[in-house]
């Protein structure tokens, strides 16, 4: 039993690596050729015909890239396609989301306080939200294709902020916010996969053809591509928002992710703006700025409530102090009950090898030192127990709360 388990938590890790580098790779040529598009030169009548240049040094080299707006006039035999990064992106990390949400959903899809359904019932709310989210985002597109893509954009927030609320009244806090994401990478994927990649190979059919292609193909691809380019930001956040429970166990979650959304906008048009030469939007410093603080406001009030001296004091007075403040008897019994069962040298948790992130909660020392962690994840947010299996109680999370504010006062 021991053995499969080490085989799928390796599986699990060479995945969730996959998932990176490739995300990487996507992400990044996205944002180069969005920043090389914005960036063109198009007042120049260049012979070749081409709507617009650019000429950029690296590596030592310099380099002429030009951009056709339709097509040039011969297709070239070596021309490279941007495809692959996408695709593996999104295989990959729905790969991810069936080992660790799907199979592992007791754990991290489920919480039982939020809606008590089956694990099987979960995935399956899962799988058919991904496929509704391109659903609806592709007719509001189809419908919107020659409109101010602003307004597109605002209906498709609209879309994220009500998935955004449903995601969090059927799953745990962790797993609504990495849905989120996921639902927003599915949808830039599809733009890759049903739109972008078709509509290109409709224009090179043409070329080779020796029809002159459509400029609506491209329009439309664009409009996809933009859209890409805002959606980024927040999807990288959402896919790791599990490390971060201030945000994805507070009762205003669904709100946080919001406003996320709205940050990569602002972030995203300031890089925009510049790229194309525009100026430099310094408003969005302070939008965005105050969009962040929004986000850590709602994340949990309370977190400023904890005095400076607690945080001041040395390590080791640090423990002593939660050690010796009243309730630690009765919080050091809380602990061992709903956390050291994976908490422990040797975990009860079926299925559990070693525990969590190597963070032990048995003994009085360890409780006493792990005092911040266990106050964050488990008092002021609800990140801990995952799924509350251990079935904590809020007056529990409330002593927990108190003592350590008592210790730090």
């Amino acid at each position: 039993m021991y053995d499969w388990i080490l085989l799928l938590d390796w599986v699990e890790f060479a995945v969730r690596w996959l998932h990176v580098i490739t995300a990487i790779a996507w992400i990044g040529s996205s944002f180069y050729f969005i920043a090389l598009d914005l960036g063109l030169h198009r007042d120049r009548a260049l012979a070749s015909g081409a709507d617009g240049e650019e000429w950029q040094v690296h590596g030592g080299g310099f380099y002429h890239v030009q951009k056709y707006l339709v097509a040039p006039e011969r297709m070239p035999d070596d021309l490279v396609w941007f495809k692959w990064e996408a695709y593996s992106t999104w295989l990959s990390g729905a790969a991810l989301l069936i080992l660790v949400y799907w199979l592992g959903g007791e754990l991290y899809l489920i919480d039982r306080t939020v809606l008590d359904i089956a694990v099987w019932q979960g995935a399956a709310i899962s799988a058919a939200s991904l496929a509704f989210g391109w659903v609806v985002y592709d007719r509001i597109c189809k419908g919107l294709v020659s409109a101010d893509q602003s307004w597109v954009m605002v209906l498709l927030f609209a879309v994220l902020v009500g998935m955004a609320l449903f995601y969090t009244n059927v799953f745990s806090g962790r797993a609504a916010l990495l849905h989120l994401g996921a639902f927003t990478a599915t949808i830039m994927s599809a733009n890759v996969f049903f739109v972008i990649m078709p509509n290109q190979r409709i224009v090179v059919a043409d070329l080779k053809a020796g029809k002159k292609p459509d400029a609506i193909y491209g329009r439309i691809a664009k409009q996809r591509s933009t859209h890409n380019n805002y959606l980024t930001l927040p999807v990288l956040f959402l896919m790791l928002s599990n490390h971060y429970p201030l945000a994805f166990a507070s009762p205003y979650n669904w709100a946080i992710a919001c406003l996320v959304f709205l940050m990569g906008v602002t972030i995203r048009h300031w890089f925009n703006t510049v790229h194309a030469r525009k100026g430099r939007p310094h408003w969005t410093w302070g939008a965005t700025a105050v969009l962040f603080v929004a986000i850590v406001w709602l994340s949990s009030p309370r977190v400023y409530e904890w005095t400076e001296a607690a945080e001041a004091a040395a390590p080791a007075d640090f423990a002593l102090r939660f050690a010796e403040a009243e309730g630690f008897d009765e919080v050091h019994g809380i602990v061992l009950g709903r956390c050291s069962m994976c908490h422990a040298a040797e975990p009860a948790w079926a299925g559990m090898m070693w525990p969590p992130k190597g963070v032990m909660l048995e003994t009085r020392a360890q409780v006493a030192e792990a005092a911040r962690e266990i106050y964050l994840q488990a008092g002021i947010s609800h990140a801990m127990p995952p799924g509350n299996l251990s079935g904590i109680t809020d007056e529990e999370r409330g002593r927990i709360v108190a003592w350590f504010r008592e210790a730090g006062a």
